[in-house]
């Protein structure tokens, strides 16, 4: 199990004309409050018994990282392509909030994430769960399938890996590429992974972020587009990885210090329909396209210790578009993030295929073919 530091240029440094301005970081963490950690799996070589290797992980998300006690978040959920799994959404629709952390990981290690995150969340906040509290927990855990670089079949991910993306929780600058969930993921016939961008909008004169972070396993080949530049039906190369068809996913995490209402947040979410949109894919039929915006605004107590009545600050529906805009840029500039920041992966003789990132200088040529560079 290794930890790798992003050491490649990101859309922005290549000079890509993504617009809006960022957070100082271009990462969910400019979000106040927000921490982001993983585990990464990456192994050459199959595990005794299996013929595989596993190249997967974990990522986690905290909102409210300092706080040692649970705090609900209001929160939205949108399924564009329904062919996945993220759970709790049932009682974000009906109750419009979620307690503890978000994590990511394969489709396989959907359970074992699960149980993991409810154990920890019972040591973390032990002193809020006391014998007689009677209070049940419901962490929200999504997937995407690593199937075609990893052995997914032999259920590699483990309690230990979900804690680990836990106790790796960090406030400052996120990793992206092959890391956490995102280690064997593909995006649109190259090295996907995971991908963080933000934007900073101003209301009332103060100013408020909204991060993304993506977990990007999906698209096919001819359809990458990248600042409107129709980059993939250039870069065919007839290898098997660009012949891929769609056959992934893509969860998209949108937080924000924005306060809005549930139902504000479920229009946010989906907005990021949009913002994959953007880079060519039409949602494909195999594919699980979910999304989850949330709000760290109007920190309240646990409902069962909250007052009958609660005050809330929320935003002016009609002041909205400046919201959508900022999180369809930053969910299309996330994705491509994920994809600059990417590692080649297999192609040893114990895997199916090899799937290589996406060159910078392949892609640079391209967008100055378009005039398409800063």
């Amino acid at each position: 199990m290794t930890m790798h530091k992003k050491t490649k240029p990101r859309a922005r440094d290549l000079g890509l004309p993504f617009t809006g301005r960022t957070g100082p970081l271009n990462a969910i963490t400019d979000v106040e409050g927000i921490a982001v950690g993983f585990q990464t799996i990456r192994e050459e070589t199959p595990r005794p018994g299996r013929k595989l290797p596993v190249r997967t992980g974990v990522t986690a998300i905290l909102p409210h990282s300092d706080s040692e006690t649970p705090v609900p978040v209001y929160a939205g959920v949108h399924r564009f392509n329904g062919n996945g799994e993220m759970t709790g959404t049932h009682w974000i629709e009906d109750g419009g909030t979620f307690l503890g952390p978000v994590m990511i990981t394969n489709t396989h290690g959907v359970g074992i994430t699960h149980h993991a995150t409810i154990r920890w969340m019972l040591e973390r906040y032990s002193s809020t769960y006391e014998i007689g509290d009677f209070l049940w927990l419901m962490p929200v855990i999504a997937e995407t399938y690593d199937g075609a670089l990893s052995d997914i079949n032999g259920m590699p991910v483990t309690e230990a890996d979900a804690r680990a993306a836990l106790e790796n929780l960090s406030a400052g600058p996120v990793q992206e590429g092959n890391c956490g969930g995102g280690t064997g993921m593909i995006t649109y016939g190259f090295k996907g992974g995971t991908g963080t961008a933000s934007r900073i909008v101003t209301y009332a004169g103060k100013d408020y972020t909204i991060g993304t972070l993506v977990q990007a396993n999906h698209g096919q080949r001819d359809w990458l587009t990248v600042c409107g530049v129709p980059v993939g039906k250039h870069l065919q190369d007839n290898t098997p990885q660009s012949q891929l068809r769609e056959r992934g996913s893509i969860i998209v995490v949108i937080a924000t210090d924005l306060p809005l209402a549930p139902h504000q947040l479920k229009r946010l979410a989906r907005r990021a329909a949009i913002g994959i949109g953007r880079g060519g894919t039409p949602g494909g039929n195999n594919s699980g396209d979910i999304f989850l915006a949330f709000s760290t605004a109007n920190p309240q107590p646990m409902a069962h210790r909250a007052p009958e009545m609660l005050s809330l600050e929320i935003l002016n529906d009609e002041h909205l578009d400046a919201a959508y805009l900022a999180a369809v840029d930053s969910v299309e500039e996330a994705v491509v993030n994920a994809m600059l920041a990417a590692e080649d992966a297999g192609g040893t003789p114990h895997d199916r295929l090899r799937v290589d990132a996406i060159r910078h200088d392949d892609l640079l040529s391209v967008m100055r073919q378009y005039g398409r560079l800063a």
